[in-house]
């Protein structure tokens, strides 16, 4: 019993949702609890999350907020001067960017498989409509199995450019994500996951989020070490980093 106590006390309670007040702004937040030992604060789709220690009090967390709170305000209110992303309409002949390039989606009544079309200008996607069935839905899946594709042939280039400073890394297992605010995950259990939406971008900025995915093989973490890595997998990372911050959030809703 006194081991099952220890556990339950260990156990992080549920996350609060808190506001508090700089001025005449009040500003939502929701509070987590955790085993770390440091104050973190982070800003997504979801809001303000700040994640405090077991033992950590208000006082101590509303001070962390408050010496942060320049920072807080300028990341809430570049957020919100972000264009809104566009809806994707779907019709015959709409157009959307594929690996950087525009694509046009050809809709056809029947059945079969959805064909690509690769021309000297111009690139098509012709899909094959059943009665009945949801084009919109139908044109996420072949987006996904694209990028399924093309991803895992830039994770085994990024696997063999790793293995010339690293060998005997296996390649871990790949499967997409849809998360609205992350690119990508690693972990030594689950493999590596990319966001299907990267499809839409252009090679060089696939490129760095599998790089950097890889080089946490290495290192399960931000720090000068991993960045080091991910330097040598993708000398232009900065660039494509960049870039992805200032465009990401303007991606078709489809």
């Amino acid at each position: 019993m006194k081991v099952v106590s220890r556990l339950l006390k260990a156990t992080p309670p549920p996350p609060q949702q808190r506001e508090i007040v700089f001025g005449p702004r009040t500003v939502p937040y929701t509070l987590k609890r955790s085993a770390r030992k440091t104050l973190g604060m982070k800003i997504d789709g979801a809001g303000v999350t700040v994640t405090i220690p077991l033992r950590a009090t208000i006082t101590e967390t509303e001070a962390f907020i408050r010496k942060n709170a320049a920072w807080l305000i300028e990341k809430l209110d570049a957020r919100a001067a972000r264009p809104a992303p566009a809806r994707f309409d779907l019709a015959d002949g709409a157009v959307l960017p594929v690996l950087g390039q525009p694509c046009t989606i050809r809709l056809q009544p029947g059945a079969g498989r959805a064909r690509w079309i690769e021309g000297h200008f111009e690139r098509e996607l012709h899909l094959p409509l059943r009665p009945g069935q949801n084009p919109q839905l139908l044109l996420r899946r072949v987006l996904q199995r694209h990028a399924l594709d093309y991803f895992g042939g830039r994770l085994d280039e990024y696997m063999h450019r790793l293995a010339m400073t690293h060998p005997g890394v296996p390649r871990p297992a790949l499967s997409l994500t849809g998360a609205k605010t992350r690119w990508g995950s690693c972990s030594r259990h689950s493999g590596i996951r990319l966001n299907w939406r990267l499809i839409h971008f252009e090679h060089a900025l696939i490129d760095y989020v599998v790089a950097h995915e890889v080089a946490h093989l290495i290192e399960m973490n931000h720090s000068p070490r991993f960045w080091s890595v991910v330097e040598l997998l993708c000398p232009t990372w900065r660039d494509a980093r960049a870039e992805l911050k200032a465009r990401g959030h303007a991606l078709p809703e489809i």
